[in-house]
Formats: structure tokens, sequence, C-alpha cells
């Protein structure tokens, strides 16, 4: 019986190089190996912890500034624009898409079937775009295209994978 390593993936004997004295002679085997790394730390959200909280409840959370009225999504601690702490607003979650691009490959690697689409989405009251995850049920996805923001239903790796965005229907 023979043991194997399952994630070899090829034996390479590199050879000595013409000419030479290799002292590396013995080293010369190279075995290739499919090595998958997991880190796995402690991250603060810091500032921006009550969006991804309030995500939890099933509320989207913007920031607005006080002075100019700048509306922040995804939010920010202080404007942009003057430097103004902001303060937290809810949105409804409707918008429409102004840019979108579609991938065979999904993310994370995780076989989830389909394309992955992320778009730009204008969400009514805010100033600026959010990235996010567009869910279509193989509709096309383009720029005017109506959505709201649509919850997970189950337990979820990162607080970003608890909503994205489905065509609008009743828009």
């Amino acid at each position: 019986m023979t043991s194997r390593v399952s994630r070899k993936l090829r034996e390479i004997d590199v050879g000595v190089p013409p000419g030479t004295d290799d002292v590396w002679r013995d080293f010369r085997r190279v075995e290739v190996l499919d090595l998958e790394l997991v880190f796995k730390f402690r991250h603060s959200l810091g500032k921006a912890s009550a969006f991804f909280l309030e995500l939890e409840r099933r509320r989207l959370m913007a920031t607005r500034c006080p002075r100019c009225a700048t509306v922040w999504m995804p939010p920010r601690a202080a404007c942009g624009n003057d430097l103004a702490i902001t303060e937290w607003i809810e949105l409804s979650g409707r918008g429409h898409v102004t840019a979108a691009a579609a991938s065979r490959y999904t993310a994370g690697g995780r076989g989830e079937p389909g394309n992955l689409v992320l778009g730009y989405v204008a969400l009514e009251g805010a100033s600026t775009l959010l990235l996010q995850r567009i869910r279509s049920a193989g509709a096309a996805v383009a720029p005017g295209l109506p959505v709201r923001v649509a919850w997970a239903e189950t337990p979820v790796a990162h607080p970003m994978e608890l909503f994205w965005f489905e065509p609008d229907t009743h828009a």
C-alpha cells in the first residue's frame, strides 16, 4: 500500500545545472501542493458598527451631514465634503441600478450557482452610490432597473451578505 498526499499537484525534478558542482543537488526534487490558507482574526467595525448592527435588524442605515445635507451610503462617520460629524438616518431600501457587471465566477468560491452580479445602486434619499450584489433570477440587470433591498433568511459569514438588491416589481 502506498500513502499519498491528497492535495499534491505534481513532483518536479529540477535537475542539476550543467557544468556545476551543485551543492543543492540533494534538494532538487520539489513537491508542489495545493494548500488553502485560512486566516481568522478579530476586527472592529469601529464608527461604522451601527450600520452593520442595524443590518441584523433589517434596517438600511446611511449617514447625513448636518451642514451640507449630503447622505452617505455606505455611511461615513465624517462628511467627505466638510468633515462634519454625520448623523444616522434610515433609507427605504428602494432605488435603481446605475451600472452593473456579471461574472460566471462566484464570490469566495462557495459554489453558489449562477452568475454573480454586482451593481451600483442609487438609493432613494442617498447622495452617493452603493456597490452591492443584485439577484435577478435570470432577468437582465441594466441601468435604470428599479430595485429594492432583500434580506437573508439564514446566517451569513459577513454582515454585507445580510442584504442584496432584487428587481422591484412594484415600482
